[in-house]
């Protein structure tokens, strides 16, 4: 019987592009492979599907091509396969790009379909707590993190002194293998050597096999002026190693703050309590109130109440990214005096009275909170 032309059987015109060409054989594909035909139209579809995939095989081939669109198909070898052969490896090939990234294939990569499979090393964290005035000013530090050198006893490739690292025989080498999954093939990593493509007969006692020991090295941090609690620094590759000479991790450092005695810290605003006294409060006067830098003077004007808020500009923090330092706000908290001589509550017994006498005009809540009882209870 004579062969239907190339470019009818995958429903394209004869100047498709190499994309719709591609298009059109993955649709014919999915729809006449044997796997997915069962019974008595299997065999039909069997051969749908060769018919398919050989016209395929030859239109996305530059030179074939052009030999078809001069001669027909005396212009080609009938019995040219690709890689495929007889089989069905083209469908898989035609499939490649669409299945590769969801089973982890890279084609053309290192650690990819071709050779042993590398992985990057785990990323650890470590957490570093720093003072106040030390996230303020930046600081120069020293941690002690987990570190692997190659074992002394196997000079790092796992194998007992005196034995040899043997070549995976699952896998020959290669570190992976082709899994059949319905149909097309997937590449899976080879489950007896994990990937390396070696296996050990006799592991090193020292290191287990791994041909590398955990140890602690000391790292030097540069804690950066402005850091605030929750940010990370980022120390790359102090992760843990990778596996067949794949990169290792990174290490961030998580930074968190120390409560402190005096200062809450709000992004780059302070905040703190400053208590006065009642006379303080009633009478004004100079008071000084801490700032990281030192001390700072603030006058409190006569008739301070709790509660009152005084903002000294430029005296909080000038954050990592901030061109600005912060605010720091100050907050009064007007003192009730304890622990009182007979004395001293005499005295105040008649400055209260004193002050009644003067009606509201003493208290500048009075008026207000009068209004607000006579609502409540009307």
């Amino acid at each position: 019987m004579a062969k239907r032309d190339f470019y009818e059987i995958l429903g394209v015109p004869k100047n498709a592009s190499d994309e719709d060409i591609k298009k059109s054989y993955r649709k014919l594909a999915m729809k006449h492979h044997p796997d997915r035909n069962q019974g008595d139209s299997g065999k039909v579809a069997e051969d749908k599907f060769k018919e398919a995939k050989e016209a395929y095989e030859m239109l996305s081939d530059p030179q074939k091509r052009a030999a078809y669109d001069q001669h027909g198909h005396a212009g080609v070898d009938p019995n040219m396969r690709g890689p495929g052969g007889e089989g069905y490896g083209g469908f898989a090939e035609a499939f490649g790009d669409i299945f590769g990234d969801m089973f982890g294939q890279q084609r053309g990569r290192p650690g990819g379909g071709g050779g042993r499979q590398v992985f990057r090393g785990s990323d650890l964290s470590y957490a570093m707590e720093v003072t106040l005035e030390e996230a303020a000013r930046g600081k120069d530090a020293q941690i002690r993190i987990p570190s692997w050198d190659a074992c002394e006893v196997c000079k790092g490739n796992g194998a007992k002194p005196g034995t040899q690292v043997k070549t995976c025989g699952t896998c020959s080498g290669s570190g992976s293998v082709q899994m059949r999954q319905g149909f097309f093939s997937v590449q899976q990593t080879c489950p007896t050597c994990r990937g390396t493509g070696k296996v050990i007969p006799e592991p090193c006692i020292a290191c287990h096999g791994q041909g590398k020991v955990k140890k602690q090295k000391t790292l030097e941090v540069k804690i950066p002026a402005g850091i605030d609690g929750g940010m990370r620094i980022r120390s790359t590759g102090n992760g843990e190693p990778g596996t067949n000479g794949g990169p290792a991790g990174d290490l961030y450092i998580e930074i968190r703050l120390k409560k402190h005695d005096i200062f809450e810290r709000d992004g780059d605003d302070l905040h703190c309590s400053v208590p006065i006294s009642m006379a303080t409060a009633a009478l004004g006067g100079e008071i000084d109130v801490p700032t990281l830098a030192g001390k700072a003077a603030i006058d409190i004007p006569e008739g301070t109440q709790t509660g009152k808020q005084f903002r000294l500009r430029g005296k909080g923090i000038k954050g990592v990214r901030a061109s600005y330092p912060g605010d720091l706000y100050c907050h009064i908290a007007v003192e009730t005096p304890v622990k009182l001589s007979e004395h001293q509550r005499r005295l105040l017994r008649e400055l209260d009275e004193s002050l009644k006498k003067g009606g509201n005009k003493h208290s500048p809540s009075g008026d207000s909170w009068t209004d607000r009882l006579k609502s409540f209870f009307s």
